[in-house]
């Protein structure tokens, strides 16, 4: 019988390299990969990264396929992908960014979506230098934010940073990728759920009606969405509230009931609920963990 597969998740990625440079839970920043024991196994993540090759080598099996990247390579390895057989050259040198799929969904349009999905059918990208002297400029850029917090005026400029890293980097790519092949039904709905939950500007919770906007039912919508990401609607639903949650309670001044309110939360204490029940903290008590205004 087969061995299980470990799952890695974000909180195990500080065991993964010694170059990590931050690390906050739902993002992370490294400068090289260290030969561990896991990464010699065969492991599934369940976070986005991207991986930036500045020298040396790098080869890997992602869900059972090779990859070889060199020196301006770039590597995408989403969520749910199966990774296997890890090698590098003694030289390789490298910048890592991972972010959880909740933080990941808050940048999320119809171009990024676009660029993602072509991204996890040819994870290999071959940058320009030009294109990999950006990556890095905004990779330190970030970094020099951080260990400088008397010049890092609000922790909503590093998330807006992340959004024009993300930006630029996804243009980069769409220069490299040539357009996906034409999407079957099943991927067409789930392109267009994923859509809908980044404007979802209503905070709107339920499935049904995430279904009812798109014209299919509660049954169907979940057995798509547990298809193409291993999660069930509901789930992810849940992931993309609760993301901007902690983004509005990690790097806003809103007060906790001007979150409740801009979330659609009829009341202070169905939120505090929901919070606890999802971050396992009440909402002060999460600002309190996270440092909030120091």
């Amino acid at each position: 019988m087969a061995s299980k597969i470990t799952e890695i998740s974000m909180n195990d990625v500080p065991q993964l390299s010694k170059g990590l440079k931050y690390y906050d839970g739902e993002v992370a920043f490294a400068d090289h990969i260290m030969t561990v024991p896991a990464l010699m196994n065969t492991f599934k993540v369940n976070f986005l990264a991207f991986v930036f090759c500045l020298k040396g080598t790098l080869s890997l099996s992602l869900n059972g396929k090779r990859y070889e990247l060199s020196a301006s390579d770039a590597l995408f390895v989403g969520t749910n992908t199966v990774v296997s057989d890890v090698m590098h050259s003694a030289d390789f040198n490298c910048k890592i960014i991972a972010v959880t799929a909740d933080f990941g969904l808050n940048f999320i349009n119809k171009t990024i979506f676009d660029a993602i999905t072509r991204m996890a059918e040819n994870p290999v990208i071959k940058f320009t230098d030009d294109e990999m002297n950006l990556m890095v400029k905004y990779y330190e850029l970030a970094i020099y934010k951080i260990e400088h917090p008397a010049v890092n005026y609000g922790r909503e400029t590093l998330v807006e940073l992340f959004r024009c890293y993300a930006l630029d980097l996804l243009s980069s790519i769409s220069r490299h990728v040539e357009g996906s092949e034409m999407l079957r039904q099943g991927d067409k709905l789930f392109h267009h759920f994923i859509i809908l939950l980044a404007k979802n500007n209503t905070a709107q919770r339920s499935v049904k009606w995430f279904a009812e906007q798109l014209y299919v039912s509660p049954k169907y919508l979940t057995s798509i969405s547990k298809q193409k990401s291993g999660k069930t609607a509901s789930e992810l639903i849940s992931l993309s509230i609760v993301g901007r949650i902690k983004q509005l309670l990690q790097y806003s001044d809103k007060t906790i009931k001007e979150i409740a309110n801009e979330m659609g939360f009829e009341n202070l204490s169905f939120f505090g609920k929901y919070v606890k029940k999802h971050l396992g903290v009440s909402p002060n008590n999460y600002r309190n963990q996270i440092g909030y205004g120091r």
